[in-house]
């Protein structure tokens, strides 16, 4: 995957925004709460991922644990370019939906997300 089209998939997502924070990192949110960051480099990514996914990617290998955010289910990735589009843009989807998940009934309505 490109950091283009890691972009892409992230603001394709209902309500999804980009903050270029600590540093010139990539930050993605929904409603203000983070849900995927590419880091400035474009060589590597992290996003929130269910239990079940960040067991499964940290246990094979495939992901380690973000670091500062593993607590919270994070996964960080080394190699954006390894990675298939397809998976990762269901992963971001995936990401999001957790995050958006916790939103107000408000928030979701007003950033049109059911």
């Amino acid at each position: 995957m490109t950091p283009e089209a890691f972009d892409k998939a992230c603001l394709a997502l209902p309500g999804a925004t980009l903050s270029i924070q600590w540093g010139d990192n990539h930050v993605f949110k929904v409603g203000e709460k983070m849900f995927a960051v590419r880091a400035a480099a474009g060589d590597s990514f992290s996003f929130k991922a269910s239990d079940v996914a960040f067991e499964v990617l940290t246990e094979s290998g495939r992901a380690k644990p973000a670091p500062y955010l593993a607590r919270a289910q994070w996964v960080w990735f080394a190699d954006m370019a390894a990675e298939d589009d397809a998976e990762v843009a269901g992963w971001l989807a995936s990401a999001h939906a957790l995050v958006a998940a916790k939103l107000t009934r408000k928030t979701k309505a007003a950033l049109g997300i059911s």
